[in-house]
C-alpha cells in the first residue's frame, strides 16, 4: 500500500529537515565564536571606530575649524565672518544678518572671505564688504 504522493511529501520533508539541521549547525558555530569574543575588546573596538568616523565627518563638515594655525600674537578677539576665522566689524555681521535667504547669505560670506584672503585683509569693514560682496 505505497502511496506515491505520500512518498514524495516525505522526501520533501526530509530534505527540508536536512537543510534546517545544516542551518542550525552553522548558527551554533557562529554563536560559539561570538561567545569567545571578549566583550570589553569588542566595546573598545566599536568605540574606536565611532570616534574615528565622527572625527572624519566633522573634518568634512567643518574644515575651517578643525585644523588651523593659532592666531598671531597680539591679535584681538572680536566678531568673525560665520564659518571662517576672518575678523569683521559688528556692522558687517548686521548686514549679513539682513540677507533673508540662508544660502545667499552663505554665498556672500564665502565671496567676502575669499576676497579677504586673496587681498590679505585682517579686518573686514563695511566698505570692503560692499566692494567684495558684489557678484
Amino acid at each position: 500500500m505505497a502511496d506515491p504522493m505520500l512518498d514524495q511529501r516525505l522526501a520533501a520533508l526530509e530534505s527540508r529537515l536536512g537543510r534546517l539541521e545544516t542551518l542550525l549547525g552553522s548558527l551554533t558555530e557562529k554563536l560559539d565564536r561570538a561567545a569567545s569574543v571578549d566583550p570589553e575588546q569588542a566595546k573598545s573596538g566599536i568605540q574606536a571606530w565611532v570616534t574615528e568616523y565622527v572625527s572624519l565627518r566633522l573634518q568634512q563638515l567643518v574644515p575651517e575649524t578643525c585644523e588651523h594655525e593659532p592666531p598671531p600674537e597680539g591679535a584681538r578677539e572680536g566678531p568673525v565672518l560665520p564659518g571662517t576665522r576672518i575678523r569683521c566689524t559688528e556692522e558687517v555681521l548686521h548686514r549679513l544678518g539682513r540677507i533673508p535667504i540662508p544660502f545667499v547669505r552663505q554665498m556672500v560670506t564665502e565671496k567676502v572671505a575669499g576676497s579677504a584672503r586673496a587681498e590679505k585683509i585682517s579686518l573686514v569693514d563695511v566698505s570692503f564688504f560692499e566692494r567684495s560682496a558684489t557678484f
